[in-house]
């Protein structure tokens, strides 16, 4: 809880993954690729109750024996390619209040990134609720540093090259406007501004700010390795400093 506003944290983590097999579950640097974000929880100051929402029984016996917790199963219509997350989030958020657990905010805490400094999540938070009369919702943004969109090309119907964005910008990197990518170490909304707009990115979104090394979502197995790296790379900064 934070300034009276009680926050839960919901963990996306369905089971399948046709991408990278049983990714959530996946031991990267000594332990399942859920537990990181999992213990990036609930060590935050301000999280009322730490949540997993997956349809795979595997996934949820490695959460609960993260610390976190899995009280109800997500429906299998709401865990397929197409579905969308809001969705488990609202099924997520009804099975709750059942149960009399009424949260002000939810922090979506996505399990494919979990490259966080530790005060990421209680930074957002505070950050959110404290602008709470200016902003519904708050989004974890890295700054693009080589796939500008300006740079972005499409093939056309005849086979050509041309700009995807229909323009024929050739200026050099440092010339360009600043563009960002959400990437998922925080999405943070008001619980009802999520229900209003049906969206995680709902109502009026402030830009939460995250370093170079945290660009990275694990999507397949180059994304894994490149993540496992880095994890090694600062583990081992961190000793020599």
């Amino acid at each position: 809880m934070f300034k009276k506003q009680k926050i839960l944290a919901l963990i996306p983590a369905r089971g399948g993954s046709k991408g990278l097999p049983d990714k959530n579950i996946r031991i990267i640097n000594g332990k399942p690729l859920i537990g990181w974000t999992i213990e990036q929880a609930l060590k935050s100051s301000f999280l009322d109750k730490v949540v997993v929402s997956t349809d795979s029984p595997s996934v949820a016996s490695v959460s609960r024996l993260f610390g976190a917790e899995v009280p109800v199963m997500r429906p299998r219509r709401l865990a397929t390619d197409s579905s969308r997350v809001v969705d488990a989030i609202l099924y997520t958020l009804q099975e709750l209040e059942k149960q009399k657990w009424i949260f002000d905010y939810v922090a979506l805490l996505e399990p494919t990134s979990p490259l966080r400094n530790k005060n990421d999540i209680d930074c957002a938070i505070k950050t959110l609720v404290r602008k709470k009369t200016f902003a519904d919702s708050l989004v974890s943004i890295g700054k693009i540093c080589l796939e500008h969109p300006a740079y972005a090309k499409k093939i056309n119907r005849r086979g050509l090259l041309k700009s995807y964005c229909n323009n024929n910008v050739a200026h050099s990197r440092q010339l360009l406007k600043s563009a960002y990518f959400p990437y998922g170490v925080i999405y943070l909304s008001k619980v009802n501004a999520i229900k209003k707009h049906n969206s995680v990115y709902a109502g009026r979104i402030l830009p939460f700010y995250i370093e170079r090394w945290q660009n990275y979502e694990i999507n397949d197995i180059y994304d894994f390795i490149t993540v496992e790296k880095i994890m090694q790379y600062r583990k081992e900064n961190e000793k020599r400093n």
